[in-house]
């Protein structure tokens, strides 16, 4: 899961940076910063040293998906709307969401720390790389993209807690959030902002 995630997330990110004009070198630093700030984040919740940090076959991977954004970008015009980006970047969504629910339950803690740790390990790459482009992390906007995650991640507790079956809770939290981002996407899902709710609550109140 982890392999397909970071993978997948190099792509992504190298992708935005392509769109942005970045260089080579800035393209890669995306890249790389999409595919590992989340599992880097997560190795140092639970105390352990990253693994980008103890394997060169990690930063291979990275630079895999980086390799793959670059010779996609130059078939396609506009690679980072392209459906082939959009559904790596579910599928690496739905692959970080449970290889960081199987390091958070490893290590034994809450259920409310195994859907933080998922989930930090999810979109804490996009997050950052977002810094990096100079915009708001987009997960803090009305996309439906972090909730994924954390139905991914709860779905992922329930399913240990009730079975104790690690290999069926792997494949129904990767389902639920690949599932799950595939049809925001599809259907243009968004969660409400306050001022959605507020023009809710002016029509009630315009009602009465």
């Amino acid at each position: 899961m982890n392999a397909v995630g970071l993978v997948a997330f190099a792509l992504v990110g190298a992708t935005k940076a392509i769109r942005e004009e970045f260089d080579v070198f800035g393209i890669a630093v995306v890249g790389l910063t999409t595919a590992f700030a989340g599992g880097t984040t997560r190795d140092i919740l639970v105390n352990r040293v990253p693994l980008a940090l103890r394997s060169l076959g990690e930063i291979s991977l990275g630079l895999l998906g980086v390799g793959l954004a670059v010779g996609v970008s130059v078939v396609l015009d506009s690679p980072d709307d392209h459906p082939i980006t959009l559904v790596a970047d579910a599928v690496g969504l739905a692959a970080f969401t449970t290889a960081g629910a199987i390091v958070a339950t490893d290590a034994g803690v809450s259920a409310f720390g195994v859907v933080a740790v998922a989930t930090i390990n999810a979109v804490g790459g996009g997050a950052f790389a977002d810094i990096l482009l100079d915009r708001s992390p987009f997960i803090l906007f009305d996309d439906f993209y972090a909730s994924c995650a954390v139905l991914g991640g709860t779905t992922y507790w329930l399913v240990v807690t009730a079975t104790g079956a690690g290999r069926v809770a792997v494949a129904v939290c990767a389902a639920v959030t690949v599932g799950t981002r595939l049809a925001a996407v599809t259907y243009g899902w968004t969660l409400p902002t306050a001022q959605m709710l507020g023009l809710a609550n002016d029509g009630v109140r315009d009602n009465w």
